[in-house]
């Protein structure tokens, strides 16, 4: 159940659990069309790796839509609908995605036009759906509890892409369209009933408004300019912009440079992201421990683990650096295992520091903050790979040495990494949490 404060009542695990749930949902789809057909257009089709590459752009690009959609939910005073609306418009966009896939092997252009149409609508989904269960979150979660939250909701995250793939992958075999379009339309539709399942009666029927009554009589541009003139937010915003740029713009470049540079196979090069995931969840569940006491130790605030993140993080970007200099003589492995620890640890910190600030605040508008930090995580994103990727290209160009030329790049990122931890530790003023001594007992809180 929930508890109840006033009119508000505040989620135990058990609604959390179930709101992890939905964001499994959302990547179970997710994942499917920025992975499986990627791959599809790529191998089966032979279409040009450019073409899936600008799809997932353009999903990430319609992201900039969050701050309206965050507003939106803002105005309503619920999130419920507008994650549902999210859900539905994402399952569609995912089906239209592999029609299109399929179309493309008979009629390319038509098919082209028809996947960027659904990858529109993708990156629509996941802006309303994806903002207001982050606000719903944020509102109805205790301060003290975010941090655990946040890696509860984004480990069930990360086991839908898990078992969406792994699954999806075996029902593929051997690939044929009519296999594609059934699997996709099976999870959209899965996806969809898990969501309804998960949010039923969770929120509630009456608007959230018990702490901002005056807060759907404004304009979005107004509330826009309002979160925007608020120094921390424009600092979290360039925060989240900064971190996320680093984080992802390594994604596409560490398997090349395993293989060019360090002499790895294929296969061992592959099983470097199953390392670095083990890596980033091992840095999620320490930075559960945030704003939490225990027997009279505080394993340290949201703003400490954000900062010590993002410092280990430019260190193990370094690091790698410095192996592109050495060679396979490196310690490589379990540099890339430290970086996954850091980057799973600044990355907890941050969504719950999201949170935290979200609701901070004489004027409250949850959903356009939470919309404003979205569209910045979105664009990094988007920009992440092909930066990271472009660079690449142009430091061999200038370096003889590929060596040299990954070097180059990691080192720019570790630069991002520094610059994020120095935002976050002199800039940013995370409001305090008191810390929580003891867990909740059993019977007290658990699912609604």
């Amino acid at each position: 159940m929930s508890v109840v404060t006033g009119r508000v009542s505040t989620l135990g695990w058990g609604s959390v659990a179930r709101l992890g749930l939905v964001q499994a949902a959302l990547g179970a789809v997710v994942v499917l069309t920025t992975s499986t057909l990627n791959r599809v257009m790529v191998v089966e089709l032979a279409l040009p790796a450019l073409v899936p590459g600008l799809l997932v752009a353009l999903h990430y690009l319609v992201q900039l839509t969050r701050p309206r959609m965050g507003h939106g939910s803002d105005q309503g005073g619920r999130r419920t609908p507008w994650i549902v609306g999210g859900m539905a418009t994402l399952a569609v966009g995912g089906v239209l995605a592999a029609a299109a896939t399929v179309w493309m092997g008979t009629a390319r252009a038509p098919g082209l036009a028809l996947a960027a149409l659904a990858y529109l609508l993708i990156g629509l989904g996941v802006s309303a759906g994806g903002t207001s269960l982050l606000v719903l979150l944020a509102k109805r979660v205790t301060p003290e509890r975010r941090a655990g939250a946040a890696t509860l909701v984004w480990l069930m995250m990360i086991a839908g892409f898990a078992i969406t793939a792994g699954v999806s992958g075996k029902l593929l075999d051997p690939y044929s369209p009519a296999r594609l379009l059934m699997v996709t339309g099976s999870v959209a539709v899965l996806a969809f009933v898990v969501t309804l399942l998960a949010l039923w009666g969770l929120e509630g029927r009456g608007p959230d408004l018990a702490t901002e009554p005056d807060a759907t009589r404004q304009e979005f541009r107004a509330a826009l300019r309002a979160v925007w003139a608020d120094a921390r937010a424009r600092r979290f915003s360039v925060f989240v912009f900064l971190s996320m740029l680093a984080y992802s713009a390594q994604d596409l470049i560490l398997e090349p440079f395993a293989g060019a540079v360090m002499g790895y196979t294929p296969g061992q090069s592959t099983s470097l992201s199953g390392l670095q995931h083990g890596g980033v969840l091992l840095g999620m569940l320490m930075a559960a421990s945030a704003g939490r006491q225990w027997r009279g130790i505080r394993f340290g605030s949201l703003k400490a683990w954000m900062v010590v993140g993002c410092v280990m993080s430019a260190l193990a970007m370094a690091a790698l650096a410095a192996s592109g200099l050495v060679g396979p003589t490196w310690p490589f492995r379990q540099t890339v295992f430290v970086l996954g620890v850091a980057n799973g640890a600044f990355s907890i910190a941050a969504i719950a520091s999201m949170m935290q600030l979200a609701t901070d605040g004489p004027a409250r508008r949850e959903g356009v903050r939470m919309g404003l930090w979205g569209a910045a995580q979105g664009i990094a994103f988007g920009l992440g790979g092909v930066i990271g990727t472009g660079a690449c290209d142009l430091a061999r160009w200038l370096f003889a040495s590929p060596g040299a030329a990954y070097a180059s790049v990691f080192a720019f990122e570790a630069l991002m990494f520094l610059l994020a931890a120095r935002i976050a530790g002199a800039r940013l003023p995370v409001p305090e949490v008191k810390p929580a001594t003891a867990l909740p007992q059993p019977g007290v809180e658990g699912a609604r």
